[in-house]
This record gives structure tokens, sequence and C-alpha cells, in this order.
């Protein structure tokens, strides 16, 4: 009986592919974490990742998987992907203060999103003038599970298709 309710619901975990392509959320230009001005990302303290400085204010999925958070403020969306990973986008850098203006979210907790599926718009001006800084980290919060991770050669990013990690989970 367990046999037949495994085979009917889902993937047994050793099918899941333990690789993972982010790409970015977002145009603009690829800035390395240790660049980023804020220690709490530069050094790592919320895990491996990188920043985008956007170009524009739309932000998508970088990945592909299940919303795990929407900050009420749509300033920053967490996404757990099939394998495990855990990605946060972070719109900017102090935009918490911001309250929420000049943010529009359009996924909830619970979503499946896919590759280039629109998370949030922002007004980037907005941003400019309130924020610390528009540059917006995308951080693997679960680090400690990853076997690899590898920052590709980037520079120009273009939201939902330039590779900017390949990484694998453990």
């Amino acid at each position: 009986m367990k046999q037949m309710f495994k085979n009917l619901f889902g993937k047994k975990v050793k099918d899941v592919d333990k690789n993972l392509e982010i790409k970015s959320p977002m145009n603009g230009s690829y800035v390395p974490l240790e660049d980023i001005p804020d220690p709490v990302f530069a050094e790592k303290m919320m895990g491996e990742g990188f920043g985008v400085d956007p170009s524009d204010g739309e932000v998508v999925a970088p990945v592909d998987g299940v919303i795990m958070q929407v900050f009420p403020t749509n300033h920053a969306v967490g996404i757990k992907t099939d394998n495990g990973a855990e990605v946060l986008i972070h719109i900017g850098l102090e935009t918490v203060a911001m309250e929420g203006r000049g943010f529009e979210g359009f996924v909830s907790e619970g979503d499946r999103v896919e590759v280039g599926d629109k998370l949030v718009t922002f007004d980037i001006d907005l941003v400019k003038e309130e924020a610390n800084s528009t540059i917006s980290p995308v951080i693997i919060t679960n680090s400690d599970e990853l076997a690899s991770f590898d920052v590709q050669s980037v520079s120009d990013t273009v939201k939902g298709e330039t590779v900017v990690v390949k990484a694998a989970v453990k």
C-alpha cells in the first residue's frame, strides 16, 4: 500500500534533479556578492548569491519553484525549488523602510512559478531616491545544502534568460 502511494504522489527524492540554474530575476548589470554595499549580503551572512543592479522595475522568477514567502512590503520574495534550494530575491537595499511604497506584488505564498514569471514591479526612480541602493541581492538562504555553487561569467543580465549561477544540491 505504501509503495502505491509513493508511486501516485510525486517523485521519490532521489529522482529530483540536483542541478540548478539560477537566472537573473532582472534586466541590469551583474554585481559580485562581495561588492554589494551591505555587509549582511557581502559577507555571506545570509548565504551564497549575487547581485543585480536593475535597469528597470520588473522582477521575474529566476528559478522554477513554489513561493515560500512574499514580504508584506513586496520588497523581497522567497522561492523554494523542487530540489530544495531556497532562493531569496531582495529588491534594493534598505527598501523595507519604504513600507511597500512603489512596490506591487503579483504572486502569493504557495503559488507555483516558472522562470520568467512576473513576481514584483517597483518604481526604480523611487527606490533610487529613498533606498540605500537599487542593487538587488539574489541569495541561496540554505547554502549549506549546496554541493557546488559556480557563478558564470556575465556582465549584463536579461531577466529570465541570463544564467548567472550553476549550482547543485547535496
